[in-house]
């Protein structure tokens, strides 16, 4: 049944000529062949836009079109994308210029979305952490619990250049708007769809060769060094500010939430407001968690020192 769905496909790019030739190579080769691209780019200064422009010549009669990007980031650009109504199409899929998508990764994630139909549904995947030449590094952890909105409010799940989401979760987008303070798009997406009783679904198949480079808006999170990072950005308030940036995105868009979810939200909010053994109580009470051991620990520790 998906061999006949559209999708559109949302790439925001910003001085990307480097490795955009074989991300768009790797899109051309999916065996799912219904698909428009779409980029919006933030004033590239190198040749990303000729790289486009040539793809779009050597593949006529594909919907390939190119506009000017909002110029304030990545997510704020990715998702002016989303919620544009004038992109029509039965599934919108994400694509970061510096991957390489495996084959079948369109197909894998429509047949994922099939049973959802009747719902919003995101879906996500693992990814091959590779650098900048290719080669695999690593892959991305498996989640150990199943997705759920106590676990968006403190963790995205999967990159976004792996998620793809169906015509009902398009919607929802568009019913909360652009949400330009959220910290990331996916993670924003995760939050809001789950949030609003909507289906994530998780692929343990990589499907993304995701390239570390020294441009890299995010990186993997997967050495010693880079958790380290992340712990002390946690401990240096980074966390808390995300959280802070996220919750108030939620806020403006609760009525699109579940009533279960709002008061999962009230009660986030109040625990970020505070610290020790009372905010410990709160954090079990409410059941929030990340997909990890060590992702709950600074969790507790986010909670105990008041950087929630």
């Amino acid at each position: 049944m998906h061999k006949s769905s559209h999708v559109a496909i949302l790439l925001a790019s910003y001085n990307g000529a480097r490795y955009l030739r074989e991300q768009l190579d790797s899109i051309a080769a999916q065996d799912h062949d219904d698909w428009s691209l779409h980029v919006s780019d933030d004033g590239s200064s190198d040749g990303t836009l000729g790289i486009v422009a040539e793809f779009a010549r050597s593949h006529p009669g594909r919907r390939i079109v190119w506009r000017k990007g909002p110029a304030r980031g990545s997510t704020v650009n990715f998702l002016s994308l989303l919620c544009d109504a004038r992109i029509s199409a039965d599934y919108f899929a994400f694509a970061d210029q510096d991957d390489v998508w495996l084959p079948g990764k369109l197909s894998r994630a429509l047949a994922a979305l099939a049973p959802s139909e009747d719902r919003a549904a995101l879906y996500g995947s693992r990814t091959w952490i590779a650098d900048k030449t290719l080669t695999i590094r690593g892959i991305s952890p498996l989640p150990r619990h199943r997705p759920s909105f106590r676990n968006a409010l403190v963790q995205s799940i999967a990159g976004g250049n792996t998620m793809v989401l169906n015509g009902l979760a398009r919607m929802l987008a568009l019913d909360a708007g652009p949400a330009e303070g959220a910290t990331c798009h996916d993670w924003w997406l995760y939050q809001l769809i789950s949030g609003a009783g909507g289906q994530i679904v998780f692929d343990p198949v990589a499907t993304v060769l995701y390239r570390q480079h020294d441009a890299n808006q995010i990186g993997a999170n997967l050495s010693l060094a880079a958790r380290f990072r992340r712990l002390s950005q946690l401990l240096g308030g980074r966390f808390a500010a995300w959280n802070c940036a996220n919750s108030a995105e939620l806020m403006r868009t609760a009525p699109l939430l579940t009533q279960e979810n709002r008061d999962c939200l009230d009660a986030f909010q109040r625990l970020r407001r505070d610290r020790g053994l009372t905010a410990l109580r709160r954090l079990k009470a409410a059941g929030f968690f990340r997909q990890s051991r060590a992702g709950d620990l600074s969790l507790a520790l986010a909670a105990a020192i008041g950087r929630m």
